[in-house]
């Protein structure tokens, strides 16, 4: 049977290198890609990280429906 590694296993990384690299990464994504062509006169003037955050705030607002 495969092991799953646990939080203990890995080394420490803090909250602000996970977000930096989430952030990152859901940037690049399609769907994210998408999201701004859609609302990019919206957008103008706004740092990456509030685009992110509106993205994901919006995105879960969808799925809650």
């Amino acid at each position: 049977m495969a092991q799953i590694p646990t939080s203990s296993d890995r080394p420490f990384t803090n909250d602000s290198e996970i977000w930096h690299s989430l952030k990152y990464a859901i940037a690049a994504s399609s769907g994210f890609q998408r999201w701004q062509l859609e609302r990019h006169v919206q957008l103008q003037g706004l740092h990456l990280e509030q685009q992110v955050q509106r993205y994901l705030r919006e995105t879960l607002e969808t799925l809650a429906y």
